[in-house]
């Protein structure tokens, strides 16, 4: 099963596993499921970091590369078609962050890891 991580699930990951499912803890650690890390995400936790939002993000950014190397997670771009398809799709949902990761879901065939209802909303194939 390929995942694509939400970026919650991706703080959680990294700072605090035992917040994910059982379930997700299970996939995460089968090396037969790939696991995406969105473009989106890194933009997200940078712009945080930037705000005030993320007082303790200046690691999480410094070590980026390494963490996601070390995890064996992949990075995935945003292209125009994800970048079209996160504008386009219908809904209240507001966050630009989360409807990149649902387009991206969708158009890439990812089930996105979340526990947030919403990416569901958007129409995403959600895990938890």
């Amino acid at each position: 099963m390929s995942l694509l991580l939400d970026t919650c699930t991706l703080l959680w990951a990294w700072g605090h596993p035992g917040r994910l499912s059982p379930r997700l803890q299970g996939l995460l650690r089968d090396p037969r499921n790939p696991v995406w890390i969105s473009a989106a995400s890194a933009w997200e936790l940078a712009t945080k970091y930037r705000v005030g939002k993320l007082p303790r993000g200046a690691h999480i950014l410094a070590e980026w590369d390494d963490r996601l190397a070390r995890d064996g997670f992949r990075e995935l771009a945003v292209s125009c078609r994800h970048a079209l398809r996160a504008g386009s799709l219908p809904g209240p949902h507001r966050d630009p962050f989360d409807r990149m990761i649902a387009a991206q879901g969708l158009i890439e065939g990812l089930r996105v890891a979340t526990p947030d209802e919403e990416i569901a909303a958007l129409g995403a194939d959600t895990i938890w």
